[in-house]
C-alpha cells in the first residue's frame, strides 16, 4: 500500500481565490441559487484516487454505500465510520473506470486518509492525493446547465450522480449531475491552472458569482447537514436522516453492526430535522426545551433572505419523544418543519 500527497499544501486553501465569504450581495447570490444560476468555488474539497487491484472490494467494506454494483461514470454518497457506528466522515465515492475517485472536505481530508491507511493491511490499494491536480466549480439554479451550455460546456445527459468527461476550449474536464430533488446542481471537475477561465466563462454565460456564505444558506434552506457542523463524530448514521448514504444489502463494512442493529430496533431516539424560528435566532450549540426537558440541540441557524421578508430558520436534534410538543430554544419558539421546502421557493 503506497499513500502519495502532493508537498507543500494547506487542507485549508482553496485551489482558486474565488471561494470568498461573498461577493458583496449576499441577497442576491442566495436568490441565484434558488431562481436561476449561482457559480461557486470547490477547491475546498478534497480528490483522493484509490488504484490497485482490491480497490473496490476494499472501499465496499469501509463505507457504507454499496461500491461493489457501482457502474463506471457513478458515485455514491457514503458515510465512513468507527467500530461502534459512530461517522468519522461523509464523503462521495466515484467509479472511474481504472480507479475510484473519493471526494469529501479538505477539513476531513487527513482523518480518512489515517483510517484508509489503518486498514489496508495485506490489500492491493493505493490511495494518491490529488486535490492539487483536480479541482472543481459548482453550479446550482434552475438555469444552471443552461448556463453550461452558453459557456461552451458540452453537458450529457446525465442522472443524480452521473458524470461524463468532455472537452471545453480543448481542455478534459468532467461534466457531474450533483443535483438532488430539492435542487438542480452541476459541478465541473478541472485542472487549477484552467479555472479561472472556467469561472470567468460562466460568469459572463449568466451565472452569478456565489460565495460560501450563500451557499451556507442554501444548505440549511434544504435542511442539508454538513459534517463538523451537523454531524459531528459522536452521531450515528440514522440520526442524521441521511438515509441515501446507507445499503443495507452490500454485506460487511466498518460499523456495519451497529447499523444493522438500530435498523432491526426500527427507530432511533433522536433525529435531525428542521425548525421555523420565532424570536432571536438560536446559536448552535443551543439546547431544545419541552415541558422544562432538554429534548434537542440547535447545530445550525440562519435568517434566509426570502422575497417575502427574512425567515428564521434552524437545524438540529430532536428527541423523538418530543415530537408534537411545544418547543423552545433561548427565548424563541420552535416549529417542527420536516422539510423546509414549503417556506422557501
Amino acid at each position: 500500500m503506497t499513500v502519495t500527497t502532493i508537498p507543500g499544501t494547506d487542507p485549508g486553501t482553496p485551489a482558486s481565490t474565488n471561494a470568498a465569504p461573498d461577493f458583496g450581495d449576499l441577497r442576491a447570490e442566495f436568490r441565484a441559487l434558488l431562481s436561476t444560476c449561482g457559480v461557486y468555488d470547490l477547491g475546498w474539497r478534497s480528490k483522493i484516487a484509490l488504484t490497485g487491484s482490491d480497490r473496490v472490494r476494499w472501499l465496499n467494506g469501509m463505507i457504507t454505500n454499496n461500491v461493489r454494483d457501482l457502474a463506471v461514470g457513478h458515485g455514491v454518497y457514503a458515510f465512513l465510520l468507527d467500530a461502534q457506528g459512530h461517522i468519522q466522515a461523509d464523503l462521495y465515492a466515484f467509479n472511474r473506470g481504472e480507479s475510484l475517485l473519493v471526494d469529501t472536505e479538505r477539513s476531513q481530508r487527513d482523518k480518512v486518509l489515517q483510517l484508509f491507511d489503518h486498514y489496508i493491511i495485506a490489500d492491493d490499494v493505493e490511495l494518491a492525493d490529488i486535490s492539487e491536480k483536480l479541482t472543481a466549480l459548482g453550479l446550482t439554479g434552475p438555469e444552471s446547465r443552461s448556463v453550461l451550455e452558453r459557456a461552451g460546456v458540452p453537458v450529457p445527459d446525465l442522472a443524480y450522480l452521473q458524470f461524463g468527461d468532455v472537452q471545453w476550449q480543448e481542455i478534459a474536464i468532467t461534466v457531474l449531475h450533483s443535483g438532488e430533488e430539492a435542487k438542480d446542481s452541476w459541478q465541473v471537475w478541472i485542472a487549477p491552472e484552467h479555472v479561472s477561465a472556467l469561472w470567468d466563462a460562466l460568469v459572463k454565460a449568466g451565472a452569478r458569482s456565489t460565495g460560501t456564505s450563500a451557499l451556507n444558506l442554501f444548505r440549511i434552506s434544504r435542511g442539508i447537514p454538513q459534517f463538523g457542523q451537523d454531524i459531528r463524530e459522536r452521531d450515528l448514521p440514522q440520526e442524521t436522516g441521511q438515509m441515501r448514504a446507507l445499503n443495507f444489502t452490500k454485506g460487511c463494512y466498518l460499523g456495519q453492526e451497529i447499523v444493522e442493529r438500530i435498523r432491526s430496533r426500527g427507530a432511533v431516539h433522536r433525529q435531525f430535522t428542521a425548525f421555523l424560528v420565532e424570536g432571536p435566532l438560536p446559536e448552535p450549540g443551543a439546547k431544545i426545551q419541552a415541558d422544562s426537558k432538554e429534548v434537542g440541540e440547535i447545530t445550525s441557524s440562519a435568517i434566509l433572505p426570502l422575497p417575502a421578508g427574512d425567515r428564521g430558520v434552524a437545524l438540529g436534534y430532536l428527541r423523538r419523544e418530543a415530537t408534537g410538543k411545544e418547543l423552545t430554544a433561548g427565548n424563541s419558539r420552535l416549529t417542527l418543519a420536516p422539510s423546509l421546502l414549503a417556506f422557501v421557493p
